[in-house]
């Protein structure tokens, strides 16, 4: 409201109570202040409402990795060392009635990519949110905890393979108090996988996606969630793309999990895969676990790999030695680090597998991760891992020879404004 409208009706005011205070001395010149305030609060919120209004922040997260063994194949198995931006995002968000949106840039080193373009509608009462743009998929509880978030520096071998993470559609999803149950299912542009995301047809190749969770809370900081999920992509004759996943360490030289080693990639008709998950919470406890498998539908059904399954799993402790307690999104199903974290420790531990193996080809990889972290504040965060990986399967000669184990020391300066 501009102030010189602010001053005429203070004006006004005053001037009427003036005038009729001889005439009118029922009624005081406290009720008709009172009145006053009420005009001005009313306009200043009719103001407010029509308002836009927009919140900057971004994320920088910078990465040093040593690694050897398997990591390193091709060089022998000799040590090799990297460091390297791992996150370098600028963000923008805010609301107007009941839409929300958010926009995150992700910066590498000769190109900017919208990473995600979010919008929100939340003026269902009693109903689901829809959310659009492009948008992150609703698959595994490993791969939704955010990057500010995670235990670890690396996310398990079966999350990175079974998540497309951002990706163009439409979603609902909603959370029910009385019973701690919620749903999401959404329609995504499939260009993940190595799908191009169009058919030949130059029509959109479509993923369905979706994911059921329930928590219950025993009491504060003591809850269990359970969930599953699931996704159903076409792939429209596009080629699988050889590598899974790093093998939890990022930049190395040789990507550990894949499919295609010994082998050839295969064009696929369409893939499923489906997971469960778990977690349960005590104070500073948190365990979590998840098994997921992928069934692929070649383009040509006598091919040797059509309805073959690739399965993972990965379980994971972390523990607070400060005493601080992970924070849980009912709205997101998920896990947050501690709310308003300041100078605590946290260590944690995973073991995780994932198979890429069929009769001839592939690869299979079982990983070890210890790590401690350092919260500075909850916007500033050191992290210290040690990775420890074994490679097996048909196709471990033809990927990394004789080097059948790696081993890898990772570290991460984190920074969120």
């Amino acid at each position: 409201m501009h102030k010189t409208t602010i001053g005429l009706l203070c004006l006004a005011a005053t001037y009427q109570a003036s005038a009729q205070t001889e005439s009118a001395g029922n009624q005081s010149l406290e009720n008709r202040l009172s009145q006053l305030e009420q005009q001005l609060a009313s306009m200043e919120a009719k103001d407010a409402s029509d308002d836009k209004w927009v919140t900057l922040g971004g994320r920088l997260q910078i990465d040093a990795n040593i690694f050897d063994g398997a990591y390193n194949a091709d060089n022998e198995g000799n040590t090799g060392s990297t460091i390297f931006p791992r996150r370098a995002r600028l963000s923008a968000e805010g609301e107007r009635s009941d839409l929300e949106y958010k926009m995150i840039l992700e910066f590498a080193e000769e190109t900017i990519e919208i990473l995600l373009l979010r919008f929100e509608y939340t003026g269902f009462e009693n109903g689901p949110t829809i959310k659009f743009g492009k948008i992150r998929e609703d698959i595994t509880l490993d791969a939704l905890t955010s990057s500010k978030h995670m235990a670890l520096i690396e996310r398990a071998s079966m999350a990175n393979t079974m998540s497309p993470y951002f990706r163009w559609g439409v979603a609902a999803y909603q959370y029910f108090p009385s019973t701690g149950l919620r749903y999401a299912v959404g329609v995504h542009k499939n260009d993940a996988f190595g799908a191009e995301g169009t058919d030949d047809d130059s029509a959109i190749s479509l993923a369905t996606t979706g994911r059921l969770t329930w928590a219950h809370e025993f009491k504060e900081n003591n809850l269990i969630h359970l969930g599953s999920w699931g996704s159903y992509r076409k792939m429209d004759n596009s080629q699988l793309s050889a590598s899974f996943a790093r093998a939890e360490v990022r930049e190395p030289n040789v990507r550990l999990v894949n499919y295609a080693a010994g082998g050839d990639t295969v064009p696929l008709d369409h893939l499923s895969q489906f997971g469960i998950e778990a977690a349960y919470q005590y104070n500073s406890l948190l365990v979590q676990g998840e098994v997921a498998r992928r069934n692929i539908a070649t383009s040509d059904p006598a091919s040797l790999l059509d309805d073959e399954n690739y399965d993972g799993y990965y379980f994971q402790t972390s523990y607070m030695l400060t005493g601080e307690s992970k924070s849980y999104s009912k709205g997101s199903a998920r896990f947050n680090q501690p709310k308003g974290v300041e100078d605590a420790w946290e260590i944690a531990a995973r073991v995780s597998s994932m198979d890429a193996t069929s009769e001839f080809q592939g690869t299979r990889t079982k990983s070890f991760t210890a790590g401690v972290s350092y919260y500075i504040d909850e916007n500033t965060k050191i992290m210290l891992n040690g990775v420890h990986s074994k490679v097996s399967g048909p196709g471990t000669e033809a990927l990394v020879g004789d080097e059948t184990s790696g081993n890898a020391i990772t570290m991460r300066f984190h920074y969120d404004f």
